[in-house]
């Protein structure tokens, strides 16, 4: 299969190209109009496929509930919106729960599904400070236990590859360098750490931040916070959540200036309301929520902010038109970025000969076109 554009994203330029494909992979990129082709995109935008690696759930389905045709659902539909590689994300909940998930996930990865690839899972909690816990049950948030971890680990499948943790809270960052010797990502988040404890963190190999300005201690010109060791380590990735609720778009301006365009990464930190209609109430966690008319989730109790229901085409669409950020550094937040953090750019997360044929083809409303897996329509 040949298909072409006027605008294809190749080593971060909009060039007019061919991509050929063969057996799911990019067998080679021609100038445009080299070879006879099956689907002339015009003017349309060709960009990687996205990759969400912080994301709970959609369409009624939530990680947290292991039911596997909720699952195969959301990996089915989720295409809709460009995303080709996702990380399921748990919510912290009783070891039960938390092992329920995980184990439906592995089982999912091994028996198949359609969709956005299961690149892994993020495991958001339980080892989080009880006062930037956000929307995270208070009952189930636990200091970080290395012994625990290892059986969640393992009924994982060695799937997780990401944790969300308060390191400040671990022991001799004991948890840390267990998951740092496994090659699991450590993300500081729903975290109390000063500037300085976050430093140590970082220390100890901790190499990203879950989504930065929410769940965590504020920036202050005396007192930096973990917003400002976001800012200040710019080789330390920092998920941001881009649909223009849970920060500004000068915030977001703000982010994006200061953390450069290789380690900023898009997440939509989405909820299973994520596809239902606005006013719909549900638990996440064991807490109420409701969605709000401008897409954004809240917890009944409190009003507080639980999450999103972001597309991540649409949070594109935010960086670039209402952010003003560069077009390079947009895409690689939602691409290159979260591939390299996971260890999966030798297939994924850019437009390059041998890589996975994963695209994703946008409307000049960043409504998307199309989106091929591994070179098959998707949707």
């Amino acid at each position: 299969m040949i298909i072409q554009s006027k605008r294809v994203w190749v080593l971060n330029n909009w060039i007019d190209a061919q991509i050929e494909v063969e057996d799911g992979k990019i067998a080679n990129i021609y100038p445009y109009e080299t070879k006879p082709v099956d689907k002339d995109y015009g003017d349309k935008r060709i960009v990687p496929g996205f990759i969400d690696v912080h994301t709970h759930g959609a369409y009624g389905f939530d990680t947290n509930d292991a039911e596997e045709e909720g699952l195969r659902n959301w990996m089915k539909n989720i295409v809709k919106e460009g995303v080709t590689g996702i990380l399921p994300t748990t919510i912290t909940q009783s070891e039960e729960v938390l092992t329920k998930a995980v184990k439906n996930v592995a089982k999912v990865v091994k028996e198949g599904y359609e969709g956005a690839e299961i690149l892994g899972i993020h495991f958001e909690g339980p080892y989080l400070d009880q006062v930037y816990k956000g929307a995270q049950p208070e009952q189930y948030c636990v200091k970080p236990d290395v012994e625990q971890f290892k059986r969640y680990y393992e009924a994982s499948d060695h799937l997780i590859k990401i944790i969300t943790m308060a390191c400040e809270h671990d022991e001799n960052y004991e948890l840390t360098k267990f998951c740092v010797d496994h090659d699991i990502v450590v993300s500081q988040g729903h975290s109390g750490a000063t500037y300085k404890q976050a430093r140590m963190a970082i220390a100890h190999g901790a190499k990203s931040m879950t989504h930065v300005y929410n769940g965590m201690t504020k920036f202050h010109h005396r007192d930096p916070g973990l917003v400002g060791a976001a800012f200040r380590f710019r080789d330390v990735y920092g998920e941001i959540i881009c649909d223009g609720n849970h920060s500004t778009y000068d915030a977001l301006n703000d982010f994006f200036t200061a953390k450069g365009a290789n380690y900023s990464v898009m997440i939509t930190d989405s909820l299973m309301v994520k596809g239902l209609p606005a006013g719909t109430k549900t638990l996440f966690g064991g807490n109420e929520i409701e969605l709000y008319e401008d897409g954004s989730a809240h917890l009944t109790s409190t009003k507080g902010l639980a999450g999103s229901t972001l597309n991540v085409n649409k949070g594109l669409g935010i960086l670039v038109e209402k952010a003003l950020v560069p077009w390079q550094t947009a895409i690689n937040a939602c691409t290159i970025n979260p591939a390299r953090m996971l260890g999966v750019d030798d297939r994924k997360g850019s437009i390059q000969a041998g890589k996975d044929a994963d695209l994703v083809v946008l409307n000049d409303d960043y409504s998307v076109e199309m989106t091929y897996t591994k070179g098959k329509e998707a949707f």
